[in-house]
Order: structure tokens, then C-alpha cells, then sequence
């Protein structure tokens, strides 16, 4: 069931990719944490999140997000995003375009300058610092989880493929980045995803629900002073993230410091297969259940791109939607 006002969202893209936030006219995913919401809503509000992400409401590129109660008062924010397949554990572009929603609406206070706000993801708690000038906005940066290697080098179809969590796991290997490769990345990145999970159980050693490789890296080095990379992920199923990708970033700072490619405390200009940029680096190291991890943040703008109100007419014979890909 709709609700007879409709469903109300606010749209924001960052670096390009959409993010849809819902802000009424839905019953908010229920739980003690967030990872209890993200199953509520798979059992409960998996109508509400095809309505939003299928066509002619959305399209197979859409994410969005339910905002909920975070875990404790040590939070400001919940959320649970999602997307065409369903409800992912991490989503950088998401969280930088929900703090900034957060300072325009009031939610959370705004004050020139650095703003400090704690959002809970399901991967877990992210600091992040929003920098307002002129009653703006203008970036966002997060301090994500913690990071590290899972694999280098997995011989995958004749391609060495290294796989890394950064709040969900991906693969990565280098490719052209350019427009007019993105059906051929599209069909490699879901061939790949399918051969990787079949082969390999890809889980995180203190949650089993962060587990399965979300999204696959295709990347090409662009210059240095600073290390700057192109990539575009292929993630979901077949869904093209249109910004860099912001745990995607994290993930490829664990393989750079790995590799020693990236100095600690300098910065990747992370671009986007549409020009966009992130910014990040490794600021400090962690342990996750014995496997060297670093701490990385990643800083990144978004903007408002849209107010609706959707709804769905009981006689419309495709209902909550379809998708084309």
C-alpha cells in the first residue's frame, strides 16, 4: 500500500550519482539497530523501494535511502540505503548527499564553517564534517570505517583481480574508463561479480551480513602530484555509479597503501567516467580481526536537484514499476 498523500522524497545528486530521500508518507524501517532496519525493510518496504527505483518513477540507476533512528544518542542520523537489486551496506555518495540534506532542512544544526555529524550506516558509525560558507554547504568529508585488503591478484578468467572492503567489498582491476566502454564494463562487471561469488566466499570477519562483493572497479591511472585514478564501478546489478564512489574510494586507498603506491596523509584525486571528483587519503591504520586495515576519509559535494511527491493510481496496470536495462 501508498499512502494516499503520496510518498514525498528530495533528490541530490553527488558527482552525478542520484540519491533519493524519502521524508514522508512511508512507515520508516523498524529495529534495535540499523542492520535490523535493513532487514525490516527488505521484509516489509521492498515495494516502497521498487516504487522509487523503477521506472517511470526512477530508473536502473537510482539509489535512495529510508532515514531512520540511529543506535543511539551517540548519533545524529540513521540510514538504510537502497537500490535496483536492494539494500546495500555502505554508500559514500549517499552519506555525503544525507549530511548535506541534513544542515539544509535544519535537521541537524547548521553554523558557518566545520559541522560535525555522526551518521549510522549498516557497515557501521561514520564521523563526517560538513564545511558551510555563506550559509552553503560546500563539501562534505567522512571518516569511514576501516579498510583493508581481502585478496590481491585472484586469477578471475585470465585477469588479476584484487578485492578490498570499504564499507562493502570490491573488486578492482585496471581498464579503460571512457563512456563509450561502459556496455562492455557493464557485462564484465556482472560476469565478474557472479565468477568471484561463486568461487570464493567473500564475508566480513565480524558481521556476516557485510559479505559478497557489492561492486566491481574498473580504473586507469591519470597522473601523479597528485596520484590521481579515473574509475567507474559496476555495482548492484549492472547499475553504473555516475561519482567515484565513495566507499568504493576507501577501498581502492587500502589497496594504494598496500601497495605503497599512496603515502599516508596524501591525497587521491579520485575522478568519475563523467569528470566528477572525490578527494581522499589514509588517515591512520586499524585492525580488523587480525587483517592490517587503514582508516581512510573521502570529501565530496552535493547538490538538490529535485521535491516530489509519488504515487501509485490502484488501476495503473504496471504498478509498482518496472526496470530496463
Amino acid at each position: 500500500m501508498v499512502s494516499d498523500t503520496g510518498i514525498s522524497a528530495v533528490d541530490y545528486h553527488t558527482g552525478g550519482e542520484p540519491f533519493r530521500i524519502v521524508t514522508g508518507g512511508v512507515d520508516l524501517p523498524r529495529g534495535d539497530t540499523i542492520l535490523d532496519k535493513r532487514r525490516d525493510a527488505l521484509e516489509r518496504l521492498d515495494h516502497i523501494r521498487r516504487l522509487l527505483v523503477y521506472e517511470p518513477r526512477g530508473h536502473a540507476d537510482m539509489y535512495g535511502c529510508f532515514v531512520v533512528e540511529p543506535d543511539d544518542e551517540g548519533a545524529d542520523l540513521g540510514v538504510v540505503f537502497f537500490h535496483n537489486a536492494g539494500y546495500s551496506t555502505a554508500c559514500g555518495h549517499g552519506t555525503i548527499a544525507l549530511v548535506t540534506w541534513a544542515l539544509d532542512e535544519g535537521i541537524v544544526e547548521r553554523q558557518e564553517g566545520e559541522n560535525h555529524v555522526v551518521v549510522d550506516v549498516p557497515s557501521g558509525r561514520l564521523d563526517a564534517w560538513a564545511h558551510v560558507d555563506a550559509g552553503r554547504v560546500r563539501s562534505v568529508r567522512f571518516r569511514n570505517v576501516p579498510s583493508y585488503v581481502w585478496a590481491e591478484s585472484l586469477e578471475i578468467g585470465g585477469r588479476a583481480i584484487d578485492i578490498a572492503f570499504g564499507g562493502a567489498f570490491y573488486a578492482s582491476l585496471e581498464e579503460r574508463v571512457e563512456p563509450r566502454e561502459l556496455p562492455r564494463l557493464i557485462e564484465l562487471g556482472r560476469e565478474l561479480k557472479h565468477v568471484i561469488e561463486a568461487k570464493h566466499e567473500v564475508v566480513h570477519p565480524l558481521e556476516p551480513e557485510l559479505r559478497d562483493v557489492y561492486g566491481v572497479i574498473f580504473w586507469q591511472d591519470e597522473g601523479e602530484s597528485p596520484l590521481t585514478q579515473r574509475n567507474v564501478t559496476v555495482f548492484a546489478d549492472g547499475e553504473v555509479d555516475r561519482s567515484p564512489c565513495g566507499s568504493g574510494t576507501s577501498a581502492r586507498l587500502a589497496l594504494l597503501d598496500r601497495s605503497g603506491r599512496l603515502p599516508r596523509g596524501e591525497e587521491l584525486r579520485h575522478l568519475s567516467i563523467v569528470e566528477s571528483e572525490f578527494r581522499g587519503r589514509v588517515v591512520d591504520e586499524a585492525d580488523v580481526a587480525g587483517f592490517p586495515a587503514v582508516v581512510t576519509e573521502v570529501e565530496g559535494s552535493a547538490y538538490r536537484t529535485g521535491t516530489h511527491v509519488f504515487q501509485l493510481d490502484p488501476d495503473d496496470p504496471l504498478g509498482e514499476g518496472f526496470l530496463l536495462r
